[in-house]
This record gives structure tokens, sequence and C-alpha cells, in this order.
């Protein structure tokens, strides 16, 4: 097996567009329940179905799990990002290709991140919304646009991974 180089790779500018878009509205998302808490009332949408309707109302505290959650992504999946050494790689990595394989590796890991950042606020804000009576449900393209987003990055990746000589 080859020693892996821990390589002090900058993000590129792909990186940090997304970055900025995922945290940027990931940001705002908090910013927004800031500001209507006291507009929202004690009970709130907690869970959706498969449909994007809701099935299981809450207490409002809840309305602050998935900022928690998104913080704890946003700080794992950085970090994980500043150790491209650690992530999972083919047989055929050397030191020829390791710094296309980093990279590609660090791509996958940044979309994902600033994907599920971006579903945390999209969910955050809606669940407001709906507990306003402003929308009933995240709609029936919810759960396909989940699906479809977090796979795409990870097919990708793994076909670009695929063409690395």
């Amino acid at each position: 097996m080859m020693h892996r180089p821990i390589l002090k790779l900058p993000k590129t500018k792909y990186e940090k567009m997304w970055d900025y878009i995922g945290g940027g509205v990931f940001v705002a998302s908090i910013l927004y329940i800031v500001i209507m808490w006291g507009q929202i009332p004690d009970e709130i949408p907690a869970h959706f179905n498969g449909a994007g309707e809701v099935n299981r109302w809450g207490s409002k505290i809840e309305l602050l799990i998935l900022p928690f959650m998104g913080i704890f992504l946003w700080v794992l999946m950085g970090l994980l990002e500043k150790a491209p050494h650690m992530h999972n790689y083919p047989a055929r990595l050397n030191d020829s290709n390791v710094e296309a394989f980093y990279l590609n590796s660090r791509k996958i890991l940044n979309e994902v991140k600033n994907f599920c950042l971006i579903l945390f606020a999209f969910i955050s804000c809606v669940m407001v919304l709906i507990a306003l009576e402003k929308v009933e449900t995240l709609g029936w393209w919810f759960l396909p646009f989940v699906l479809i987003g977090t796979a795409l990055p990870i097919v990708k990746g793994l076909i670009n991974s695929s063409k690395i000589k």
C-alpha cells in the first residue's frame, strides 16, 4: 500500500463558489428563523412523509434541530475536506495521480456538504412557512430532488474518478 502524502491543495474556485452559496443560504435561513421567531406559533411541523406532507407536529424549539445539525455537518465535513489523504481510494492511487484523486474526492464532499446545507435551510424555512399557514407542504417534488441531488455529485465523482489514470 502506498503512503498517502499530505498535500496542501488550495480550494478551487468551484469549491469556494459552492461554499459561499451553501453557507450563505444556510446562514440566511438561520437569520430568517431568528427574525420570524416571535411570529412562529408554539406548534410547528416536525416531520414530513415522502409526499412532503406534514405527518407530525412538534414544539417550536424543534425548529433549532436542523440549524444545529447543519452547523455540525459544516464543521465535520469541512474538516474532512482538509484531510483528503484520509478518504477512500482505489488501489491504482499512485504518486502521479494522487493530486487528481484528492481534488476529485474533496469536490464530491464539498458538493454533498453544501447541498445538505441548502436542503436544511429550505426545510427550516418551509417549516416556518407551514407553521404560519403560508404554504401547506414541502411539495411532492422534494423527495426526488433530495435523492437526485445527493446521488448526482457522488455518481459524477465516481465517473471522474474512473477517468483518472
